[in-house]
């Protein structure tokens, strides 16, 4: 059986692992073993990092939302009900979005679920 020389093989491996863990501190950015963990690591932590950020941001929603409905003297939970009981389809995102860019429609949609 010949002989395989894998020399170019393993180092086409390293330098796209260390061009993975580029701008990584001290030995993670150098050291072929230590990149490949810090590497691995950082693929875990931005995995769940994107999960965390819907968490985040439907949280961050709901208190704008909470924030602008006390205002107009309805608290968050009743405000949900009733918007859901008068046949308004506006998710959270979107009630959001119009307490910060445009509260005057927010506030109409405040009194009309007041009114039902």
């Amino acid at each position: 059986m010949a002989r395989v020389k894998r020399g170019m093989v393993s180092r086409r491996k390293h330098n796209k692992l260390l061009k993975l863990a580029k701008g990584y501190t001290g030995t993670k950015g150098r050291l072929v073993r230590t990149a490949k963990q810090a590497v691995l690591h950082a693929g875990a932590y931005a995995f769940h990092g994107r999960k965390l950020r819907k968490r985040d941001f439907r949280s961050l929603w709901i208190t704008r939302i909470s924030g602008a409905v006390k205002q107009q003297g309805l608290s968050y939970s009743v405000f949900m009900n009733k918007l859901q009981k008068s046949n308004i389809v506006l998710d959270r995102k979107i009630l959001s979005d119009l307490v910060v860019n445009d509260p005057a429609a927010f506030k109409h949609i405040v009194d009309t679920v007041k009114a039902k």
